[in-house]
């Protein structure tokens, strides 16, 4: 569902993926290839939300903001796993935030950088770039190598395929109706 909220409506290009089961409200921005999957929230009625390219926002994740003081944005080639919270939060380029993770108002989580899952990070945490944290509440745990690197783009690139296959799929259903 895309709804307007106070008179903005979210914005994606056509090359970004939504599924139909997904809500997006209000002052919500997309970038290429970007996708948000089955029954995901993004409410961007209290504070802007942005999703950079080329990254997915999976199956039940919630983004919101706190009213006035922080938004959500998140940057290119991150994966957001299954059931992710993103609230007030940055989180940069090239990351990868694990299934059931918890981001809190006013952390960023630094580029290139894993977020295991289950990790409560807290408010105003702030993860140096090419970490890895895990727990509740969430402690760096190592710093990441050119292999872990690869795995983040990896994940990333499994979704751009994703992506595409969901939108022939639906290319295709639009034809044959």
């Amino acid at each position: 569902m895309i709804r307007s909220y106070k008179g903005i409506t979210p914005q994606f290009p056509s090359t970004c993926y939504v599924d139909a089961s997904a809500q997006l409200i209000g002052d919500v921005r997309l970038g290429e290839r970007s996708s948000v999957w089955m029954c995901a929230v993004l409410r961007g009625d209290v504070h802007s939300i942005r999703v950079g390219s080329h990254t997915s926002i999976q199956d039940c994740s919630v983004l919101h903001g706190m009213k006035g003081v922080y938004s959500v944005t998140v940057g290119d080639w991150v994966t957001v796993g299954h059931s992710v919270t993103l609230h007030g939060c940055v989180v940069e380029d090239r990351c990868l935030i694990g299934m059931g993770s918890t981001i809190l108002n006013g952390a960023v989580i630094g580029a290139g950088s894993i977020i295991a899952a289950g990790t409560l990070i807290p408010e105003k945490t702030i993860v140096e770039p090419g970490s890895l944290w895990m727990g509740s509440p969430g402690k760096f745990r190592r710093k990441l190598d050119e292999k872990d690197q690869e795995m983040i783009l990896q994940y990333a690139r499994n979704y751009l395929g994703y992506t595409e296959s969901y939108l022939a799929e639906a290319e295709m259903g639009s034809q044959t109706i």
